[in-house]
């Protein structure tokens, strides 16, 4: 199940941190080497319920970025 599943009773009330922002994109990396899989064996089809995670993924840490106050964003030297 993809971390940014969260159930509704729990939505607002989960942390994000850096431990949870690296798991999301380590899934993400590994979301799209199965549907690079998938459609290189001609599985386009399959693929599809991994392409719908991590739309669900990108939304959810588009949102957070959005959220996110200028200048308390983490950058990457």
């Amino acid at each position: 199940m993809s971390v940014a599943f969260v159930p509704e009773r729990l939505r607002g009330k989960a942390e994000v941190n850096q431990e949870t922002l690296q798991r999301l994109l380590e899934e993400n990396d590994q979301l799209i080497r199965c549907i690079v899989e998938y459609q290189s064996k001609g599985r386009a089809t399959d693929c599809v319920q991994y392409q719908h995670i991590l739309h669900r993924n990108l939304i959810y840490l588009a949102t957070i970025a959005d959220a996110t106050p200028p200048g308390t964003q983490n950058t990457v030297d």
